[in-house]
């Protein structure tokens, strides 16, 4: 694995690529992983052209409604589309033309430097799940969202040397009034973090005070031509773009921020029940949300998202981690990849109620799809439980944990003069051991990925230290990065800036709980 250029606390990469170890470093991690491993092409070309082409007549034949935006509509009527009432539909290729400005790689700036993240390309960015109403923890069980809790897991992200991004709606703090949450949220990314992070999409308006505050922190002319934001919409699927998310869309490309367009598609209830067909679907609604974008602003950095998944048909039930939406993914990173956008996919999902084997079996089965697909951008890296309706305390911790061993698995097998170690071999010969020998003295501390939670003691020694399982170390491991987190600091002035923002957008507007 190579190393992002960053600055700072950025630490150096040896030639395991592995972080090397510092005295006293409060975060070994790097500010994104660049990935030293292919990615998995699952479809041949002709099959993946009979999708594209299945795309292109649900685009050309069926189309897509674009609701409460007349904006959006004229758009569309200026770039040729064919618009009847509500439903535009668009001429074989017409899309894929337009997203060509789209940037295929783009940096989000972080307030710290070393922090930013490079999106797009063999980056991967790991960021914690997002939209959960519900938290839950061994002590106090499952229960709605505090802006105490969201700020308990932004700076739990903080710690991590495994995330690279403070992510978005970590919880929804649901002791805020819900026109005003948004605030809170944001100004606790800043205050808590100094990793890049996402803003409100929720109304126009929340996401232009997402932006308002982007430009406190960074400064207009900066935020104008970088980015520093971004904002995840949904498409209505099937089918449907509604004016709130194609509003929060365009304001967030109109100030050259990027927006990350994301299907949610149930097998069977908001798409087909066979992969290939919602794979088509999806492909269809995220190109046109795509092309929104550029046609608001044309080069504005977009993220081609993806978010499959399936359902019980004898219960309707949503699922979440299973082999069908996780092979499903490979394709979609496909798909992405002949478009030249960057991608958003897959994550640790589950639908256990508990941090247990159910959630981490669910997890795997999921991430290593977002791993071999090509995401760039891996939302619901940590914390996704209960069919992401709780974000869990514990699973948050061993989600993170995995996520440092991807570090490893995505550094791929380096071949050098070092690591083919002819000189352990010619130490060490026939017969002996290689536990002292020089090679393994010089390598030892940076050879393996160490887990922050895993047992590894024999049987003996583990039952005289109280037979913990993961999810009661995990219990533990959160508690204690909580007691010794350290804000990073933030300009005084700019502090208060957005504190003064802040509290006028709240005193200018009575409590809102819808």
């Amino acid at each position: 694995m190579e190393m992002a250029e960053a600055t700072g606390d950025a630490p150096k990469r040896t030639r395991s690529g592995r972080p090397q170890r510092r005295e006293g470093s409060k975060n070994l991690g790097v500010p994104y992983i660049v990935r030293n491993i292919p990615t998995y092409d699952i479809l041949g070309e002709e099959n993946l052209e009979r999708i594209e082409q299945v795309a292109d007549r649900i685009l050309a034949e069926v189309g897509i409604e674009f609701r409460d935006d007349p904006v959006a509509l004229d758009h569309w009527r200026r770039a040729g589309a064919k618009i009847e009432g509500l439903r535009v539909s668009f001429e074989p290729g017409m899309l894929k033309e337009i997203v060509r400005s789209a940037p295929a790689q783009f940096t989000q700036h972080a307030r710290n430097p070393a922090r930013s993240v490079e999106i797009g390309g063999r980056n991967v960015v790991f960021s914690p799940a997002y939209g959960s109403p519900f938290v839950m923890d061994l002590d106090k069980g499952r229960r709605y969202g505090t802006i105490e809790d969201f700020r308990n897991l932004v700076k739990l992200a903080q710690s991590s040397p495994w995330l690279h991004h403070s992510g978005g709606t970590i919880c929804e703090p649901c002791d805020v009034p819900v026109n005003k949450r948004h605030l809170d949220m944001v100004y606790s990314h800043i205050k808590y973090s100094d990793r890049a992070f996402m803003g409100s999409i929720t109304s126009e308006g929340r996401a232009e005070d997402s932006i308002e505050m982007a430009r406190i922190l960074f400064g207009a002319d900066f935020v104008d031509g970088n980015c520093v934001i971004l904002g995840n919409v949904n498409v209505n699927s099937p089918l449907v773009w509604d004016g709130t998310m194609t509003k929060s869309l365009r304001a967030y490309a109109r100030a050259n921020q990027a927006a990350v367009i994301v299907p949610f598609i149930l097998g069977g209830a908001m798409g087909p029940v066979t992969n290939a067909g919602a794979i088509a679907q999806s492909y269809a609604e995220t190109l046109a949300g795509c092309a929104l974008t550029q046609l608001e602003r044309k080069g504005a950095p977009v993220i081609f998202g993806n978010f499959l998944s399936s359902m019980s048909l004898r219960s309707g039930s949503p699922t979440f981690g299973t082999p069908e939406p996780a092979i499903g993914s490979m394709v979609i990173g496909q798909l992405a990849r002949r478009l030249g956008l960057p991608l958003r996919c897959a994550g640790n999902f589950s639908n256990s109620k508990r941090p247990d084997a159910q959630a981490m079996q669910e997890g795997v089965m999921s991430m290593l799809s977002a791993v071999h697909c090509g995401a760039n951008f891996v939302l619901h890296s940590a914390g996704f439980a209960d069919g992401l309706l709780a974000m869990s305390y514990e699973k948050f911790m061993m989600d993170m944990d995995f996520c440092g061993a991807l570090h490893s698995y995505l550094a791929g097998v380096v071949v050098d003069d070092n690591t083919l170690a002819m000189d352990a071999f010619l130490e060490v010969g026939p017969g002996s051991h290689f536990l002292g020998c020089g090679h393994t003295m010089r390598n030892y501390q940076t050879a393996f990925w160490d887990s922050g939670l895993s047992d590894n003691e024999p049987f003996e020694k583990w039952v005289e230290q109280g037979e913990t399982d993961m999810a009661l170390r995990a219990n533990r491991s959160w508690k204690k990065a909580l007691a010794e987190y350290e804000a990073p600091p933030l300009d005084a002035a700019i502090d208060e800036a957005l504190n003064d923002y802040v509290a006028t957008r709240k005193n200018g507007m009575a409590d809102a709980w819808y």
